[in-house]
């Protein structure tokens, strides 16, 4: 167990458990929730065993990174509400939550124009060969040469995995650079791919005709390793990758073939496949990618600003001040067929 002190709430306090935050406190989310009636423990949990103990106590958790996963679900007694930190829901057990009669919201559309800004960030980072050049001028070398080969932008074609808000705010930016845009996902409609002005490919069109594939997809059993040795293989040679949606979207040991062989340029990925928040410990050295000087690790970071960071933590307390004072969430997950559960668990609770 965390070394956060216990202290019991009153019969008539719920009890919030922040499992874990990078924010540096959490009074933010501390203000609105005990505005809300609610008594608020913030633990630093980097093992789910951690919070076994106050899983049947709490009536809600919110979690940033730490796994909720079904064995923490199943000693639930009066949880009505998991809260994320953000838009994925990979790391709760969604399917637990739901046959428990627990609500799981998320937070959406806080971070739009940042995971844009950084894709873009990275792509022209890789394109323009800056890093390159960077360490060539700090080492004493001033050429052009030093990044040499550089290719002209416009003309070439661009492939983007997925185009929901993030994806198209991305496809709105890069058109101002004069590539051609062709996307593959198969659960957009025709005609909103008719509207963005976007050719909808298939997932081997989109490989072949490649010159940059930007990834924005989330993470589900359908998109792990959605790009691996056989994907590699059969992109463009000399092609650019670039991930800001979930890490093990990306096999990273495929990855560092190709780009060890050359059949990859370069690669930028705003979270390795081991995502390193989410482990009590981690070296690069777990990651061969980190030694490649054509690839660039960012931590997660592509949904940060100050702005974000502060609309993410407001709005995933919203969400649990709000179950628990008995309004509707803004953003729910598993909604359907769960108002009456929890109006059944909230009176065993209070018994």
């Amino acid at each position: 167990m965390s070394d956060a002190k216990y202290i019991k709430p009153r019969s008539d306090q719920p009890l919030v458990v922040i499992t874990d935050y990078d924010f540096g406190d959490v009074n933010v989310e501390t203000e609105l929730l005990e505005a809300a009636g609610a008594k608020v423990i913030a633990l630093q949990v980097k093992n789910e065993s951690e919070l076994f103990e106050l899983a049947p106590r709490c009536a809600a958790m919110i979690n940033q990174y730490a796994r909720i996963g079904n064995e923490t679900i199943t000693r639930m007694e009066c949880c009505e509400v998991i809260a994320r930190y953000g838009v994925g829901v990979d790391i709760v057990d969604v399917t637990a939550a739901t046959d428990k009669g627990i609500l799981v919201t998320n937070v959406q559309d806080y971070c739009t124009e940042e995971v844009a800004d950084h894709a873009i960030a990275l792509w022209l980072t890789l394109v323009r060969k800056i890093l390159d050049y960077d360490r060539a001028t700090h080492a004493g070398t001033w050429q052009w040469q030093s990044g040499q080969p550089v290719y002209r932008i416009r003309g070439r074609t661009m492939g983007i995995v997925s185009l929901g808000k993030i994806g198209q705010a991305i496809l709105s930016r890069a058109r101002a650079f004069g590539v051609h845009v062709i996307a593959y996902d198969p659960f957009l409609p025709a005609d909103i791919a008719i509207n963005l002005g976007v050719e909808l490919v298939s997932k081997a069109d989109l490989l072949a005709r490649s010159d940059y594939l930007l990834m924005q997809a989330p993470m589900t059993p359908d998109t792990h390793h959605f790009l691996s040795d056989a994907e590699f293989a059969a992109m463009k040679p000399g092609a650019i990758l670039v991930n800001t949606g979930r890490g093990p979207t990306v096999d990273n040991t495929a990855l560092f073939r190709a780009l060890s062989k050359g059949h990859l340029t370069a690669a930028g990925l705003d979270d390795p496949e081991e995502e390193p928040a989410k482990r009590a410990n981690w070296s690069p050295e777990d990651n061969p990618l980190f030694n490649l000087p054509n690839v660039i690790v960012t931590p997660h970071a592509a949904y940060y600003s100050e702005e974000s960071i502060l609309a993410a933590r407001v709005t995933a307390a919203t969400q649990v001040a709000k179950v628990l004072t008995g309004q509707m969430p803004d953003y729910t997950v598993n909604a359907d067929a769960l108002a009456k559960q929890h109006h059944n668990r909230r009176l065993k609770c209070q018994t």
